[in-house]
């Protein structure tokens, strides 16, 4: 097969993995700068071009789009499925994913547990806020924050409206800001499941090595083996399918009243394969290979 992966350079661990599985694999495979891409719209002939190439010869392509490229890389992602080209991830569940309001309200729908969340945009109701929410401390976010960046731990009301206020003010795009509760026995830790298909291929648990609460490792938390409940499984599988992808990320914490799920991450890094010495980059070539197979096949009987 012919598997583009759509990345911001061939420097990146996880693009590297995928790229040195599937060459091994037998396929020829690229890696596309998704960024210098070009989407050309018209009716009944819709083409993505890199560098003067047309990419719609791609049997299946794998997106690894940066969270600050979301718009404009899920457009590319679009336009290739517009193109009939096959992609692990589709750019509406990507999109899904990178809204953190939109994730909690679809997996609330679909039953996943989740930390009591409320969303608002006036900081002057903030003692019934806090009611709703159970009081303080309270974690409040950025709905497109990533990697830790744009949470902060608010300890006392005083605190929380501070924080509100300053997050309003210098919130120009009108990004939505969330309030959750805080659950103080998986302070500074949270677990990481990379799920492909309908399984957890890996597992880890991140721990932060100083006071923060966040235990993401681009903050420096470290990353230990951890073995899942099976509840923790099924949830961590079932996240994933609420938000439509294939491939994910799920970062959950363990509470008195389950695993609660954090954010779907649509482009998880392969960090996990480090800490576990899982094979994560082959169980994703091979979810590829099944399905792009399969969809080819169906077009080809369809035709």
């Amino acid at each position: 097969m012919k598997i583009a992966i759509l990345s911001n350079g061939s420097g990146n661990y996880s693009t590297k993995r995928l790229k040195e599985v599937a060459k091994a694999r037998g396929h020829e495979v690229r890696v596309i700068k998704y960024r210098d891409c070009y989407a050309s719209i018209e009716q009944n002939n819709p083409t993505v071009s890199y560098r003067g190439e047309d990419l719609g010869t791609f049997d299946a392509i794998i997106p690894r789009i940066a969270s600050n490229m979301t718009r404009y890389g899920t457009a590319i992602v679009r336009q290739l499925e517009m193109q009939g080209v096959y992609t692990v991830s589709s750019s509406i569940a990507i999109n899904r994913s990178r809204d953190k309001l939109r994730s909690m309200q679809l997996l609330a729908k679909a039953g996943v547990g989740i930390p009591k969340t409320v969303v608002s945009r006036n900081s002057a109701d903030i003692d019934d806020l806090l009611e709703k929410i159970g009081g303080t401390p309270i974690i409040i976010k950025l709905a497109r924050g990533t990697h830790g960046n744009g949470v902060v731990l608010a300890e006392t009301k005083k605190a929380a409206k501070s924080v509100l206020q300053a997050f309003y003010l210098s919130n120009e795009d009108g990004t939505n800001i969330l309030l959750q509760e805080f659950v103080k026995e998986s302070a500074g830790t949270d677990i990481r499941a990379f799920v492909v298909g309908s399984r957890v291929v890996a597992s880890m648990k991140r721990q932060s090595l100083d006071d923060d609460f966040r235990s993401n490792l681009h903050k420096g938390g470290e990353g230990v083996v951890i073995k899942l409940t099976e509840e923790e499984r099924r949830t961590a599988v079932k996240a994933a399918k609420a938000m439509g992808l294939n491939i994910a990320g799920v970062d959950m914490m363990r509470s008195d009243r389950g695993p609660l799920v954090l954010e779907v991450n649509a482009s998880p890094g392969f960090g996990v394969e480090k800490v576990t010495k899982r094979d994560v980059a082959t169980a994703v070539i091979e979810y590829v290979e099944m399905n792009a197979k399969r969809r080819n096949k169906k077009d080809k009987v369809g035709a």
